[in-house]
């Protein structure tokens, strides 16, 4: 068992691509933030805050408070984990007096948003920024559930973010809160599994998008540590102050 869960978690691992880390200029494009807001993190499966770090370190520097909670991947259905994470992050929030709240997540972080505001509210809400969300569902989750060897250790998440019937996004209606997307768009190599088409190695370009959203933008990052780049970090510090990416020639990024 031990060997069939490593073996798992292998698999998914070679699914993704490492980018470099990236740079950017135009310092004026991440203006402070305004008092009292705070960001919340929601990091993808399989991972913890750790993989969020960059970003906290970043916005904080930008002048915002920053909650980023770790919250059981592997263990919950998506529902559930939806209530956990979200409410965590905004729980947070709310103690410290902070009255605009904005949600910055990478893939499964921002299913778990849209999730939570399919059922609920939240009075401060301001923006959102998701980073490689599967928000038409997953290829690469369909590939993982379908190995029959794997199934016994693979999280209800995994299924519930691929295309079939016990698909989440697959249910979920347009975005009604402003919500700006990055897709990744540094796939390298072919792995099994893989996305069709133009992808960040793990989730397809196409796969990204949902009807009602702000902006969109493709960036040159790969899905694994697209939230370490600086150019990802600008751009979403620059959504949410303005509500849209910027496009100026001044911030393309340079590696």
């Amino acid at each position: 068992m031990i060997l069939a869960r490593t073996l798992g978690q292998a698999i998914l691992l070679a699914l993704v691509c490492v980018p470099p880390v990236l740079n950017a200029s135009a310092e004026s494009a991440a203006p402070a933030a305004g008092p009292a807001e705070c960001v919340v993190l929601l990091h993808g499966l399989w991972r913890t805050e750790l993989s969020m770090k960059p970003l906290e370190w970043g916005l904080a520097e930008a002048g915002y408070v920053v909650v980023n909670p770790t919250y059981p991947s592997l263990s919950y259905p998506i529902e559930e984990l939806a209530v956990m994470a979200v409410e965590e992050g905004v729980g947070d929030c709310r103690a410290q007096g902070l009255e605009r709240i904005h949600f910055v997540t990478h893939s499964l972080g921002g299913i778990l948003v849209r999730e939570y505001l399919s059922h609920q509210d939240i009075a401060e809400l301001q923006r959102v920024v998701m980073l490689g969300p599967p928000n038409q569902g997953s290829q690469v989750a369909d590939y993982v559930y379908s190995l029959d060897l794997l199934r016994p250790f693979t999280p209800e998440a995994v299924e519930q973010l691929g295309t079939g019937a016990n698909s989440i996004p697959g249910r979920l209606g347009p975005a009604t809160f402003q919500l700006g997307v990055i897709a990744g768009t540094a796939k390298t190599g072919i792995f099994p599994g893989s996305p069709d088409g133009a992808s960040d190695g793990t989730v397809a370009v196409a796969e990204t998008v949902v009807p009602g959203m702000l902006d969109f933008l493709e960036m040159p990052v790969g899905h694994t540590f697209m939230m370490w780049s600086d150019a990802v970090l600008r751009q979403v510090i620059y959504f949410l102050r303005h509500g849209m990416f910027y496009r100026g020639a001044d911030m393309a990024p340079t590696s």
